[in-house]
């Protein structure tokens, strides 16, 4: 007679071949398991971004001199403005910001040459379309800097002609940016979009599991087995534990290769850390299952429990320090807030354990937590 072992070992692997027979068969699961992931990366991968570039601008240059064409060849060599409209009076400027064809609007006056050659203070104005307030804070921002720059340029040139030298500075700034060199929203959003799609995912393809066997009727032919729940639980589990990191590898390959994010960390502790939370990630998804009974509704609290708090609340998209004190509270009961702070140190930082042991620690809490609570709660009777 085999030990009890392996008789658990072999009831174990029978559910997880089941499993992987089902997953093979179903192209719908293939689809969430492999498609899905895929498909999301590339969208919000490529439509999610903070940079701010082109932005379409009206130009209305009154003076039309050597003064104001230079002010405004300072904005059509910026890469941050296209100047695609230039008016003719103020009823257009304001038309092409209203009707949506520009942001901002630059209007020149007609004293503006004559001014700035005489070395009088002069102004220029700036129209913005400040329905999207980000958008219009960054688009002003990069203009004033424009003429600011132009301003000092012309400053130190009057003091030159006066003193026949250029003017020592009494400041200089001389930025430099730290593990994001080109300041690119894709290296920043990236490493967390992984973590918010692997949880969304891998909570999707349990949370049917359990839920589909009520729905088919084979429920009760699992409990007249000598199957335990930890037995059937873990089983469930394993298959899709293995297409997890099967996603897993394929969303960093494609962030390495689509987006061009490099990886500065390193890859065993990324894979190490993703198993974890990946582990989390599904026994939340069975949990969800074992409570649902259904798979419609087991699909839709997964979604709720997963993807909006992760994409809302975990500092992927929002800076948690903006949010009202609540939720600040509310994002350390979310595990994607410890993978995306994770998953961004080791990505733009290379930093390893040392400096990531709190989130680790954190998210092997959080995978223990969720599998106890799955095998917990599947209880081996039909109500």
């Amino acid at each position: 007679m085999k030990p009890l072992r392996t008789l658990h070992l072999r009831r174990m692997g029978a559910v997880a071949r089941k499993e992987f027979i089902h997953v093979l068969r179903d192209p719908r699961a293939l689809g969430i398991a492999i498609v899905l992931p895929m498909i999301m990366l590339m969208i919000f991968g490529y439509a999610l971004t903070l940079d701010l570039d082109r932005v379409p601008l009206a130009v209305w240059d009154q003076s039309r001199t050597p003064q104001s064409r230079e002010l405004v060849s300072r904005f059509e060599g910026s890469r941050y403005f296209s100047v695609v409209a230039r008016p003719g009076n103020y009823r257009e400027v304001e038309a092409s910001v209203e009707g949506g064809r520009t942001l901002m609007a630059l209007v020149i006056p007609v004293e503006f040459g004559r001014r700035v050659a005489s070395g009088r203070t002069t102004q220029v104005q700036v129209l913005a379309d400040g329905s999207d307030a980000n958008t219009t804070t960054l688009a002003l921002s990069y203009a004033e800097a424009i003429v600011r720059t132009y301003s000092q340029e012309i400053l130190v040139e009057k003091v030159r002609r006066m003193t026949g030298r250029p003017p020592a500075l009494p400041l200089e700034l001389r930025p430099r940016a730290w593990f994001n060199t080109d300041m690119e929203s894709k290296i920043f959003i990236v490493p967390g979009l992984i973590a918010v799609i692997m949880m969304l995912i891998a909570a999707l393809l349990t949370s049917l599991t359990v839920a589909r066997e009520w729905e088919t009727g084979t429920m009760e032919q699992l409990i007249s087995t000598p199957l335990r729940g930890s037995e059937l639980i873990l089983g469930k589990l394993a298959p899709y534990f293995a297409i997890g990191m099967v996603d897993m590898l394929l969303s960093v390959l494609a962030g390495r290769f689509l987006f061009d994010v490099p990886i500065r960390g390193n890859l065993l502790l990324l894979f190490s850390v993703s198993a974890i939370y990946l582990v989390g990630a599904l026994s939340l998804g069975i949990l969800i299952s074992t409570k649902a009974k259904t798979q419609l509704l087991a699909s839709q609290a997964a979604f709720v429990a997963t993807f909006l708090p992760a994409f809302l609340l975990s500092g992927f998209m929002f800076d948690i320090g903006n949010m009202p004190k609540v939720l600040q509270l509310v994002t350390y009961l979310i595990p994607a807030r410890y993978f995306v702070t994770f998953l961004r140190g080791l990505y733009l930082k290379g930093t390893g354990i040392a400096q990531l042991w709190p989130e680790c620690l954190l998210m092997v809490a959080f995978g223990a937590l969720m599998l106890l609570l799955a095998i917990r709660s599947f209880k081996k009777r039909l109500v």
